[in-house]
């Protein structure tokens, strides 16, 4: 009978996470067609050279690269890279975002699921309240998973790490409740310790805030787990232990900590607290405090973008209303200790799991963001839990049942709220000039959004409008040399050489070792024929990154200019190591390596360039060319050698001479002469309308040959 009640409410577990997790599916699902870029997409994923090659190699780097990551400014988050990496195999590119999407839209779904689990877990423990317990985790998952909150990270390629790190966080979370919630063998107890342990580690390799998670531990085991009794006499010594079982979970958290701030300060950015001073530490404590419960009960106007407030002190209402708030609220919570711990602790484990991105070390242009909501709002969701579990028991005093449907109700209508709110909120990730201007409205005045809607509109070849939000980020932050670089690159695209050498050069000034400044002055330079200072401005930009990739194929070009071909095909292969996704790199190397009589390696390259972007015109003509007259009978491939030319054929309506002119040597070598033949007289007047006498002269001399060969 005890079995058949526990696999009953098994069943109605799965069918209600099932349910759950429907809702949180349909509410997200216009995020596999997004096709918007936020802000820092291009290192993750579209300029990262060890996500756009998969294998175990790149997986090495992105594991051993500790103290100093080269692809990513930032800390080390090598299984966040290693996922985006499998999501390219999968398919996943700059036009086809959809591989990204999915994995993270599944992770967010997968978590909505864990956090019922965790939740059931926490206040499930007895047998009277597991039935009730299973509807109040389900409503309050659900709450969680189709919240406006949750977008961000699931859309933004970038975010990965968050999704993912939440993802183990809560497994461990899982893990270390369940052996403390249910009586084990010590070999059980043991295996789901070393469970959670691995768990940790999992998510400080994905993303290093889930650091405070051993604190997290140890406020649950003071409410719900209530393993710290007040009564009892030996409390000193109840709380030692607790401390003491988590030593290898802080040992490991502080670890993290230590590579976090190095590799931070190393490749991007970090503010110590001195810097900042007490008073402005206080101000944006309060501010955030009170704008993340604000943006949790009312969520409109939610953006990647939230900048700090200006100014930021008692005189700006937002501030003054965080500290008017925080007070306010800290003694509400005090208060509440009188009837309930739920309330203070739920909210001390999401103010402890938020901490980290709190700006007490400043590490970002924002104040805040709903991604660094996404693993904390646990907390709040535990307090809410058990605010709804209380309820439930209260209703069922007074055999309220119209109650509890009014209940259901307003929960009905709290979903469908958000999930309105959701969907509103991901049309604006559908493009990435859309979601660049929805932002602008909310922050007209900030300046990496104003860049970003440049990047964004150049991509779209609107290079005036690009221009001027270049120039508006310059104007506001005057100290921000992206700008100043992306403005010198729209005007250099115009044309407009010396302004925009004014700008790369205003870059430089502000951030002496800059890369991508150097490049770009590289490239005026190579423009107005200075094709030694070019290469100069290649190698400054080599020697501040030596993984850059456009660096290395600029260089490589200005070296073939020069006829120094060894050098260049040297610098064209170390920059399809570093970009493989650069297409003209590829088609570049086999040119030149076809022009040193390599062929073999030249096929290579040129596959390699058709792989990438198979109707490329010039790597179709060039491969059969080589495959149509190879010396060498074992790679002369006639049969393949037609296959290529007749699509670059085709892909040019039969109008291109030179094309053509591959098209009949092809047929030729396969012994197809009266096809050669009209091939080559189809070519013919082509040559005579360009103006090509010396095509036509060599297409006569064909033809010629191809008629005594018919003879």
């Amino acid at each position: 009978m005890l079995s058949k009640r526990f696999n009953s409410k098994i069943r109605l577990a799965a069918v209600l996470i099932i349910i759950v997790c429907s809702f949180v599916l349909a509410a997200h699902w216009p995020v596999l067609s997004a096709k918007a870029l936020s802000f820092d997409d291009q290192q993750y994923f579209i300029n990262n050279g060890l996500v756009q090659t998969p294998g175990l190699a790149s997986a090495r780097r992105f594991l051993t690269e500790i103290l100093e990551p080269s692809t990513v400014a930032g800390y080390y988050q090598p299984l966040a890279m290693i996922s985006l990496m499998l999501d390219y195999a999968l398919g996943g590119r700059e036009n086809n975002l959809m591989p990204f999407h999915r994995t993270s839209l599944i992770l967010h779904v997968a978590n909505t699921a864990l956090i019922i689990v965790l939740l059931y877990l926490l206040f499930g423990q007895t047998r009277g309240e597991r039935s009730r317990t299973i509807w109040v985790a389900a409503g309050v998952g659900l709450l969680f998973g189709v919240h406006p909150m949750t977008v961000e990270p699931i859309p933004w390629i970038g975010e990965r790490k968050t999704l993912l790190a939440a993802f183990f966080s809560l497994w461990s979370l899982i893990f270390y409740v369940y052996s403390r919630t249910t009586h084990h063998a010590r070999r059980t107890t043991v295996s789901l310790y070393v469970g959670s342990l691995v768990a940790y580690l999992l998510a400080l390799m994905s993303k290093p805030t889930s650091t405070p998670l051993p604190v997290v531990m140890l406020l649950m085991d003071y409410w719900p787990l209530n393993r710290l009794q007040t009564q009892d006499s030996r409390l000193k010594t109840q709380a030692t232990k607790l401390i003491f079982e988590k030593m290898p979970f802080f040992v490991l958290g502080g670890i993290f900590a230590i590579i976090t701030y190095i590799s931070q300060s190393r490749t991007a950015s970090t503010v110590l607290p001195s810097r900042f001073g007490i008073e402005r530490i206080f101000l944006v404590l309060c501010h955030n405090i009170i704008f993340y419960l604000y943006k949790m009960v009312w969520p409109v106007n939610l953006t990647s973008h939230y900048p700090f407030p200006e100014p930021l002190n008692l005189s700006q209402p937002m501030v003054l209303a965080g500290v008017i708030g925080t007070l306010v609220l800290i003694f509400l919570l005090v208060l509440s200790l009188r009837w309930t711990r739920a309330v203070l602790t739920g909210w001390l484990i999401f103010f402890i799991a938020v901490l980290p991105t709190m700006q007490v070390i400043g590490f970002t242009n924002v104040i805040a963001s709903d991604k660094f909501a996404y693993l904390p709002s646990i907390g709040l969701l535990m307090a809410l839990a058990s605010f709804f579990g209380w309820l439930w028991n209260m209703l069922n005093t007074i055999n309220a049942a119209k109650i509890r449907a009014a209940a259901i109700a307003v929960l009905s209508v709290l979903v469908c709220g958000e999930i309105t709110a959701t969907r509103r909120y991901l049309v604006y990730w559908q493009d990435s000039v859309s979601l660049h201007k929805y932002m602008l409205k909310l922050s007209p005045n900030s300046a990496p959004v104003h860049n970003g809607l440049g990047n964004a509109l150049l991509l779209q070849g609107r290079i005036d409008e690009a221009i001027y939000h270049y120039r508006q980020a310059a104007r506001l932050e005057p100290a921000e040399e992206s700008a100043y670089n992306n403005l010198g690159g729209a005007l250099l695209a115009q044309g407009k050489l010396n302004e925009a050498v004014s700008c790369f050069q205003q870059a430089l000034y502000v951030k002496p070792a800059y890369a991508d400044a150097y490049t770009n002055l590289g490239l005026a330079a190579a423009l107005q024929g200075r094709t030694d200072e070019a290469i100069g401005y290649f190698r400054q930009a080599l020697q501040v990154k030596p993984s850059d990739g456009e660096a290395h194929y600029n260089l490589g070009i200005a070296l073939l200019s020069q006829g120094k071909v060894d050098d260049a095909i040297s610098q064209l292969r170390l920059s399809i190591q570093t970009k493989p996704s650069n297409t003209d790199a590829y088609y570049k190397l086999g040119a030149a390596l076809k022009a040193q009589g390599k062929l073999n390696e030249a096929v290579i390259a040129f596959r390699q360039a058709l792989q990438l972007r198979p109707d490329w015109i010039l790597p179709l003509n060039d491969i059969s060319l080589i495959l149509a007259t190879h010396p060498d009978p074992n790679i002369r491939d006639t049969r393949q050698a037609i296959v290529f030319a007749e699509r670059a054929a085709k892909l040019t309506q039969y109008r291109n001479p030179v094309v053509l002119a591959t098209l009949s040597v092809a047929y030729a070598a396969a012994g197809r002469i009266d096809d050669a033949i009209s091939a080559a007289e189809a070519a013919l007047p082509l040559t005579s309308a360009q103006g090509d006498e010396q095509l036509a002269n060599i297409i006569r001399s064909q033809l010629e040959l191809y008629k005594k060969a018919k003879q």
